[in-house]
């Protein structure tokens, strides 16, 4: 990533990809939704209906990822960012993330992830936005903070952790609402081999799920499973 400029347009092409690919996506087929060993999710029915996961995360609390490169814990803190926290506390509670791909790992830059592997899911979540917070920290290393378009009020599944310090991203509205406390070492370990030139269509994931990234992306690391801590 050769700008700052660049950076901002990797970012905000998730959202604004996401929602094309949710528009064109109707059709597409639903291939396996999650790798082999990754737990089948029991929530998957209210998943569907993001107006049901509307609970108010504790003021601070710990998500677990259970990673392909193994345990990745982010402590949340409700006061960076209130509406960014209630909406990861509701989507790792109910096994959103379970199965997920870092789909656009940019070296010293962030790594991506958030897109669900079962299309009938990411479809109604794709255009499910929340409203955006104030910025009050900085996307330092190690910070972890949705993705959004440039337009306002566009977040919703899509976050990333900061490689490096990116704070330029700060005044662009991206506002941290947690920060990996365990197991950084393993996002720097995350496959970053596709790079910015070759990364998956976000509308064909909406479409088809994992199954087109299994195949087409097979090296692509991965959420086992997304639980928040006891």
């Amino acid at each position: 990533m050769k700008s700052g400029a660049m950076a901002m347009l990797v970012i905000a092409l998730a959202a604004t990809n996401a929602a094309a690919g949710q528009a064109a996506g109707g059709g597409g087929s639903a291939g396996p939704s999650q790798a082999a060993g990754v737990t089948a999710n029991p929530n998957k029915a209210k998943l569907r209906t993001p107006s049901q996961l509307t609970e108010k995360a504790p003021e601070t609390f710990k998500a677990k990822l259970d990673t392909s490169k193994g345990v990745i814990v982010i402590e949340v803190h409700r006061d960076w960012a209130p509406l960014g926290a209630d909406r990861f506390y509701n989507l790792v509670k109910n096994g959103f993330y379970d199965g997920c791909r870092f789909f656009r790992v940019l070296d010293g830059f962030m790594a991506q992830i958030g897109m669900n592997g079962d299309p009938s899911i990411q479809r109604v979540w794709g255009n499910a936005n929340f409203n955006d917070d104030p910025v009050k920290g900085n996307n330092k290393r190690g910070y972890v903070t949705f993705a959004k378009a440039s337009a306002p009020n566009s977040r919703s599944t899509q976050f990333f952790i900061n490689y490096g310090d990116n704070s330029r991203l700060d005044a662009d509205g991206f506002a941290p609402f947690g920060q990996v406390v365990t197991g950084m070492d393993l996002v720097d370990m995350l496959y970053k081999g596709y790079g910015s030139s070759n990364v998956p269509d976000q509308g064909r994931i909406t479409a088809e799920g994992n199954a087109y990234l299994m195949k087409e992306y097979p090296k692509l690391d991965f959420i086992k499973k997304a639980t928040i801590e006891k």
